[in-house]
């Protein structure tokens, strides 16, 4: 609105300024032209009696005279009274409507002084006048010099009042045009003076909204000038700060991404702030863990609440080690500061599972290989032994015992052979004779080899393919290894009336393979440990039914040589997933 706006308060308070001004000097002005009038009428006035007591002291009492005093009263529409020893001797009286009594020179107080004291008198006023209507008459009184007495003029006040209103509506009407045109002139003014503030808003808005390249132009070199040069120049640099900060955010978003270790941040309140992909990763295993639902993503593990707690209230980090799906991590919570006061957290999540188990492996792999070399190599011991002590006597004992040597030395070669494999493939040598095959028929030509033992078992065997284009590039022979080594133990480790499912998802840029069952699960401490060698599943089954332990060593291997990914997820008694994904389009050593 008009009144809302710098142009209409400007333009209002020059309005309201100058009216002020004008009228006081109207009101002072028309009082002086008032007292300037009435006191050149009661002059003028004054000049006329003193005329008239001329007259009649040289004429005298002549019918000469009386004419001619007569003709000045009429000249000038006043009327004369002559007074001499306290009485009125004469008088033309005739030329106004109004004729005082001859009692009021005598016996008003003013008037009076004429006879007593011999002053010149004037006075202004009504003389309670019953057919006067409250006319106001000026009465000038002069003494006679030789005789005892006075000439009074008197007249109405008529004409000064029509002088006083001719003169009060002039003054009304240069009142009128001077405000008149001081609106034009303020609204111009004001108008002018604001268009530039206009301007600025303008492209104040448009800065608001995210557009830096607004300018404002330039048109005077006053204050209003010198604030666009500052607006310019506000501009520019705000400009270059938010592309700075723009540049900065941009910049620690691809460190946060790229960061192996995963880093959150919390507000005061609790509330994650900011999350990298590994940070995501350890909240999908503790959700699938906890079996939350994706919606209950803002939940945190107990021990990082109590953790985040702990580091508002004592202000210092703090370092805590969490275990999630078999995976240890490391939690190290810091305060976030705010100048003097904790304005949130950050924490840094290390998976530190790999030097837990590289500590572990170095443990334990000298007693694993010795665990495995020792029983094939006493069975080779005592059963050489026997043939040697000739305790075999018969030809069928020998046959017995030397296929029992027989199948021990083809198990020490089988592990020692699986070692060298998997040597390889950790060194990067591993070989692929990749070729195009149909996936979906590759999994069920796959699937199909287990039907038997499936239906020994009592159990229930599947396979599904979701997606279109299954052609993929692999080696058919290694990828055969892993999915029959995955099955294999599905079906070991499910019990009668399960099920053990292979799911495929054909994707644009990669293809997924979940091996599922509904078996007894692996233990939470176990899982970090399943694609290392000599893992067994279950200590207490037999050795020849449990294997070397190196076939899911082997298959994470060959998927990684793939350029894919092996993972695995699980709960006891509920079951197992194994996870393959594979790129639809990779670059490998063997293929330059």
């Amino acid at each position: 609105m008009l009144w809302q706006s710098v142009v209409g308060k400007l333009w209002f308070t020059i309005l309201l300024l100058v009216s002020a001004v004008l009228a006081i000097l109207m009101v002072l002005l028309l009082q002086s032209l008032e007292q300037f009038n009435l006191k050149e009428a009661e002059t003028q006035l004054q000049k006329h009696t003193a005329m008239v007591a001329s007259i009649y002291e040289e004429q005298g009492d002549v019918p000469e005279g009386r004419e001619m005093i007569s003709n000045y009263g009429a000249n000038f529409d006043t009327n004369i009274a002559i007074f001499e020893e306290g009485q009125k001797v004469w008088g033309s009286e005739n030329h106004l409507e109004v004729m005082l009594p001859p009692s009021i020179f005598s016996e008003d107080e003013d008037l009076n002084k004429v006879f007593r004291d011999g002053e010149v008198v004037v006075k202004e006023g009504d003389f309670s006048l019953p057919s006067s209507d409250n006319a106001e008459i000026m009465v000038v009184g002069v003494p006679l010099a030789d005789r005892s007495g006075g000439v009074f003029m008197y007249q109405t006040l008529s004409a000064f009042e029509q002088t006083s209103n001719e003169t009060r509506r002039l003054v009304y009407l240069s009142a009128g045009i001077a405000i008149i045109l001081t609106t034009i002139f303020a609204f111009f003014l004001s108008s002018r003076v604001t268009a530039p503030l206009r301007k600025m808003r303008q492209a104040a808005l448009e800065v608001a909204e995210g557009n830096f390249q607004t300018k404002v132009p330039i048109l005077t070199h006053d204050e209003i000038g010198q604030l666009a040069i500052a607006f310019n120049r506000m501009r520019r640099e705000l400009n270059r700060n938010i592309a700075a900060l723009n540049q900065e955010k941009e910049q620690l978003a691809r460190i946060l991404s790229s960061m192996a270790d995963g880093v959150m941040t919390f507000n005061r309140k609790g509330e994650v702030v900011v999350m990298n992909p590994p940070a995501e990763r350890f909240f999908e295993d503790w959700r699938y863990e906890m079996e939350f639902n994706t919606t209950e993503a803002g939940n945190l593990p107990q021990e990082m609440n109590e953790l985040f707690l702990k580091v508002v209230e004592e202000e210092h980090e703090e370092l805590i080690e969490i275990v999630v799906q078999g995976r240890s991590w490391a939690i190290l919570m810091a305060p976030l500061y705010d100048q003097e006061d904790v304005r949130g957290t950050v924490a840094v999540i290390r998976d530190m599972t790999e030097e837990r188990l590289h500590d572990k492996l170095r443990k334990d792999f000298i007693a694993n290989v010795s665990h495995e070399l020792r029983t094939p190599i006493s069975l080779l011991q005592g059963y050489s032994e026997a043939i040697v002590d000739d305790v075999a006597g018969t030809e069928e004992d020998q046959k017995e015992i030397a296929k029992i040597i027989y199948d021990e030395s083809l198990r020490m070669g089988r592990l020692v052979n699986e070692l060298l494999d998997l040597a390889r493939m950790e060194a990067g040598h591993t070989e692929l004779n990749k070729s195009n095959v149909n996936i979906e028929d590759f999994c069920g030509r796959v699937i199909r080899k287990f039907h038997g033992y499936a239906k020994d078992d009592g159990l229930t065997l599947s396979t599904n393919t979701v997606g279109a284009n299954p052609e993929l590039f692999i080696d058919v022979d290694r990828m055969e290894q892993v999915l029959t080594n995955l099955l294999h133990n599905a079906i070991r480790h499910t019990e009668q009336g399960g099920t053990v499912a292979l799911n495929v998802r054909l994707h644009a840029d990669s293809v997924e393979m979940d091996v599922t069952d509904t078996g007894s699960g692996i233990k939470e401490e176990d899982l970090p440990f399943v694609f290392e060698r000599f893992y067994k599943g279950d200590k207490a089954r037999t050795r020849g039914r449990s294997g070397t332990g190196l076939g899911l060593a082997i298959a994470k291997n060959i998927i990684e040589a793939h350029k894919g990914e092996l993972s695995v997820h699980s709960r006891m008694n509920k079951g197992t997933t194994f996870s393959i994904v594979l790129p639809r389009k990779s670059v490998f050593p063997s293929e330059n």
